[in-house]
Protein backbone atom coordinates (compact mmCIF):
# COMPACT_ATOMS: atom_id res chain seq x y z
CA UNK A 1 0.00 0.00 0.00
CA UNK A 2 1.23 3.55 -1.26
CA UNK A 3 0.10 6.78 0.28
CA UNK A 4 1.00 9.72 -1.48
CA UNK A 5 0.80 13.28 -0.59
CA UNK A 6 1.13 16.83 -1.98
CA UNK A 7 4.87 17.48 -2.97
CA UNK A 8 6.03 21.45 -2.78
CA UNK A 9 4.80 22.32 -6.12
CA UNK A 10 1.63 21.36 -5.29
CA UNK A 11 -0.75 24.42 -5.75
CA UNK A 12 -2.92 24.87 -2.78
CA UNK A 13 -5.81 27.20 -4.90
CA UNK A 14 -6.14 24.57 -7.47
CA UNK A 15 -8.54 21.37 -7.29
CA UNK A 16 -6.28 18.14 -7.60
CA UNK A 17 -7.62 17.88 -11.54
CA UNK A 18 -6.67 21.32 -12.20
CA UNK A 19 -2.81 21.01 -11.27
CA UNK A 20 -0.09 20.99 -13.66
CA UNK A 21 0.32 17.92 -15.79
CA UNK A 22 -2.56 16.28 -14.61
CA UNK A 23 -3.32 14.69 -17.85
CA UNK A 24 -0.14 13.03 -17.89
CA UNK A 25 -0.89 11.94 -14.45
CA UNK A 26 -3.98 10.15 -15.26
CA UNK A 27 -2.69 8.62 -17.82
CA UNK A 28 0.68 7.39 -16.03
CA UNK A 29 -1.39 6.04 -13.56
CA UNK A 30 -3.98 4.34 -15.92
CA UNK A 31 -1.16 2.89 -17.57
CA UNK A 32 -0.07 1.51 -14.50
CA UNK A 33 -3.64 -0.16 -13.85
CA UNK A 34 -4.04 -1.83 -17.11
CA UNK A 35 -0.26 -3.05 -16.71
CA UNK A 36 -1.76 -4.45 -13.38
CA UNK A 37 0.91 -2.93 -11.07
CA UNK A 38 -1.99 -0.67 -9.80
CA UNK A 39 -5.17 -2.69 -8.48
CA UNK A 40 -7.24 0.38 -7.10
CA UNK A 41 -6.08 4.00 -6.05
CA UNK A 42 -7.59 7.30 -5.30
CA UNK A 43 -7.64 10.13 -3.09
CA UNK A 44 -8.32 9.72 0.83
CA UNK A 45 -9.43 12.12 3.64
CA UNK A 46 -11.19 14.90 3.40
CA UNK A 47 -9.12 16.79 0.44
CA UNK A 48 -8.27 19.65 2.51
CA UNK A 49 -4.65 18.25 2.20
CA UNK A 50 -4.06 16.45 -0.82
CA UNK A 51 -3.67 12.87 0.25
CA UNK A 52 -3.88 9.64 -2.11
CA UNK A 53 -4.12 5.54 -1.17
CA UNK A 54 -2.58 3.26 -4.19
CA UNK A 55 -2.84 -0.36 -3.65
CA UNK A 56 -0.25 -2.05 -5.98
CA UNK A 57 1.12 -5.29 -6.89
CA UNK A 58 5.12 -5.59 -6.34
CA UNK A 59 7.69 -7.77 -5.27
CA UNK A 60 9.72 -5.14 -3.48
CA UNK A 61 9.39 -1.72 -1.94
CA UNK A 62 12.32 -1.15 -4.57
CA UNK A 63 10.46 -1.88 -7.28
CA UNK A 64 7.45 -0.03 -6.45
CA UNK A 65 9.46 3.29 -5.94
CA UNK A 66 11.25 3.01 -9.28
CA UNK A 67 7.88 2.38 -10.35
CA UNK A 68 6.13 5.86 -9.22
CA UNK A 69 9.34 8.00 -9.99
CA UNK A 70 8.30 7.48 -13.85
CA UNK A 71 5.07 9.55 -12.48
CA UNK A 72 4.89 13.09 -13.79
CA UNK A 73 3.57 14.26 -10.90
CA UNK A 74 6.22 12.97 -8.85
CA UNK A 75 9.00 14.02 -11.34
CA UNK A 76 7.67 17.85 -11.06
CA UNK A 77 7.17 17.97 -7.08
CA UNK A 78 4.04 18.12 -7.29
CA UNK A 79 3.14 14.98 -5.59
CA UNK A 80 5.40 13.05 -2.96
CA UNK A 81 5.63 9.20 -1.47
CA UNK A 82 4.59 9.16 1.77
CA UNK A 83 4.89 6.08 3.17
CA UNK A 84 4.84 2.18 1.19
CA UNK A 85 4.03 -0.60 3.83
CA UNK A 86 3.02 -4.01 3.03
CA UNK A 87 -0.74 -4.89 3.54
CA UNK A 88 -2.39 -7.96 4.07
CA UNK A 89 -6.07 -8.52 2.64
CA UNK A 90 -8.22 -10.39 5.49
CA UNK A 91 -11.67 -9.72 4.89
CA UNK A 92 -13.57 -9.39 0.78
CA UNK A 93 -16.24 -10.25 -0.62
CA UNK A 94 -16.40 -12.58 -3.54
CA UNK A 95 -15.72 -9.80 -6.23
CA UNK A 96 -11.98 -8.90 -4.55
CA UNK A 97 -11.68 -12.39 -4.27
CA UNK A 98 -11.90 -13.59 -8.17
CA UNK A 99 -10.27 -10.49 -9.16
CA UNK A 100 -6.99 -11.38 -6.51
CA UNK A 101 -7.18 -14.57 -7.82
CA UNK A 102 -6.60 -13.45 -11.20
CA UNK A 103 -3.94 -11.36 -10.30
CA UNK A 104 -1.73 -13.61 -8.28
CA UNK A 105 -2.12 -16.80 -10.10
CA UNK A 106 1.40 -18.26 -11.23
CA UNK A 107 1.93 -19.44 -14.64
CA UNK A 108 3.16 -23.11 -14.54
Amino acid sequence: MVTNGQGPAWVDARPMREQALWTEHAAFVNALVDAGFVIAGGPIGDGRVHRAMLIVHAVSESEIRRRLLEDPWIRAGILRVLSIEPWKLLASDQRLDRLLAEITKTNP
